[in-house]
C-alpha cells in the first residue's frame, strides 16, 4: 500500500506554477519567511551543471523528487537506465511528456529495484524531503546497491534546519491548512549526518551557484574504513552501463 501524497502533491500553486512552467512559487514558513522555488529551471532542459552532475553518476540511477523530470528525460536520452519519482501528479505528467520514465510514488514507498540503484539523485532541495534527514539518507541506503552512490543538492549557505512550511505562489495570500514538515541542509550540515550514519563522504563541489556533496553508501565489509577525500575524484564520472543492470519496471 503506498503512502498518500503528500500536502505538496495536493498545492495547487505547484500544480499551477508547473503547468505554467514560471512561478512565483515559494515555500513559506509560518513566521512569513520565504524560499523561492525556481520553477523556470526546473521545466527547462537539463543545464550545463546538471549535466554534469549527471556525468558523475554511475550505472542505473533513482531522481528521488524528480518533479517535472528534465534529469530524468536527459538521463534517457543518453541512453542511460533512469526511473523518476514523486509524488505530485503534475510533475510525473510533465516528465512522462519529456521522455522520461517516472513514477507517482514517495521515496518511503515500496519501489522498483531496491538494494540494486547505482547512484540516486536528490536534487533541487530534495534533500528536504520528509522533514528528517536522517531518516531520508536511511531510506536512500536501502535503496543502493552496496557502495551506491548518492549526489545531493545542498543549500548555499551554511543552514540545518528542519521546519513546517506552505508552498505559496502570493507573498500576501492567507495560508492553507496544507503543511508538510521540509528540511534545509547545506553542505556542512549534510556531511554531518552523513558521518553519523552508513555513508563515506566523496566530495563536494559548487557551480553555477548551486552546491552539491557525493557520498557513497558503505558496505557491511566497508563500514570500518575511514572516509574517502572530499575532493573531486574523476573515479566517480559515469561507468557505461552494462546490459545486466537492473531495469526498474513499472
Amino acid at each position: 500500500m503506498t503512502t498518500p501524497p503528500t500536502a505538496w502533491a495536493a498545492a495547487d500553486p505547484y500544480a499551477t506554477a508547473l503547468r505554467a512552467g514560471r512561478g512565483p512559487l515559494f515555500l513559506r514558513r509560518a513566521d512569513g519567511w520565504l524560499l523561492p522555488l525556481d520553477v523556470e529551471r526546473w521545466c527547462a532542459h537539463a543545464d550545463p551543471v546538471d549535466l554534469d552532475v549527471l556525468d558523475r553518476c554511475e550505472d542505473a540511477v533513482l531522481d528521488v523528487g524528480c518533479g517535472p523530470g528534465r534529469l530524468v528525460a536527459a538521463l534517457s536520452a543518453r541512453g542511460r537506465t533512469a526511473l523518476g519519482i514523486d509524488v505530485s501528479e503534475t510533475a510525473v505528467h510533465h516528465a512522462v511528456r519529456l521522455g522520461g520514465k517516472v513514477l507517482r510514488r514517495s521515496v518511503f514507498d515500496p519501489l522498483p529495484g531496491e538494494g540494486q540503484w547505482g547512484t540516486v539523485l536528490l536534487m533541487d532541495g530534495s534533500i528536504g524531503i520528509g522533514g528528517e534527514p536522517r531518516a531520508l539518507l536511511d531510506r536512500v541506503a536501502e535503496l543502493l546497491s552496496p557502495g551506491g552512490l548518492l549526489i545531493a543538492e545542498t543549500a548555499p549557505v551554511d543552514v540545518d534546519e528542519r521546519v513546517e512550511v506552505h508552498v505559496v505562489d502570493v507573498v500576501d495570500r492567507p495560508m492553507s491548512d496544507a503543511a508538510f514538515l521540509w528540511a534545509r541542509l547545506g553542505t556542512p550540515a549534510l556531511l554531518r549526518h552523513a558521518c553519523r550514519t552508513r555513508w563515506s563522504a566523496v566530495g563536494y563541489w559548487t557551480a553555477g551557484g548551486r552546491c552539491f556533496v557525493a557520498l557513497r553508501s558503505r558496505s557491511a565489509s566497508s563500514r570500518a574504513e575511514p572516509a574517502k577525500s572530499t575532493a573531486v575524484i574523476s573515479s566517480h564520472r559515469a561507468r557505461k552501463p552494462s546490459e545486466d543492470s537492473p531495469v526498474p519496471s513499472r
